[in-house]
């Protein structure tokens, strides 16, 4: 599903499992770059379910998304692991630890009665103050080399408010957060003609 109204533009976003996604913090960022691309202005609308989400250009290829509000809820013990529940408009289930038990964490978790829609599983690693490296588990799909509403969920969890960069396989991506609300930035590019 693919709607544009002037500079918004309204997505729906399927798993490669075949459920449908409530939110992605790279998807919509693609989106809005592409629309901007298209409309010449420097920032889009991105509705995606129940959210919506403005991006602006940066400048250097990056996009600032306004994600919305961030729902951190207390940490809590599932299947004897302890991890941290995140809401970015999509459930999350932060794990501070070493990011190379993703393969053991993630399908364990993905599917634990306590989350009855799924859930993305991030491993966290806390490098330093406003500095993570993780690794995510993508519900119904697998490991995946980097998540936007991952990089909110990890950086909510584990510093709360203001500035933090989240290292992952697949890129950097960086998070501020202030008020219950995060905005993400990386990058958007074009894969050939």
């Amino acid at each position: 599903m693919l709607a544009v109204d002037g500079d918004e533009i309204t997505i729906g976003i399927l798993n490669p499992d075949g459920s449908h996604a409530e939110m992605s913090g790279n998807g919509t960022r693609i989106a809005a770059a592409w629309l901007m691309s298209q409309t010449g202005s420097d920032i889009a609308r991105v509705r995606v379910a129940e959210r919506e989400v403005e991006v602006r250009s940066v400048g250097d290829g990056q996009y600032e998304s306004a994600m919305g509000v961030v729902e951190v809820s207390p940490a809590e013990v599932v299947a004897g692991v302890e991890l941290t529940p995140v809401s970015v408009g999509n459930p999350h289930a932060v794990v501070v630890g070493e990011p190379e038990r993703i393969g053991e964490l993630g399908p364990l978790l993905e599917t634990d009665p306590r989350f009855p829609k799924g859930t993305k599983v991030q491993v966290a690693r806390v490098d330093g103050p406003g500095e993570v490296t993780a690794r995510v588990w993508e519900r119904g799909v697998g490991e995946t080399s980097a998540s936007g509403t991952s990089a909110v969920a990890v950086a909510a969890a584990t510093h709360g408010e203001g500035e933090v960069l989240v290292h992952f396989p697949g890129g950097d991506l960086r998070v501020r957060l202030a008020d219950d609300r995060a905005w993400l930035t990386g990058p958007a590019e074009p894969l050939g003609d």
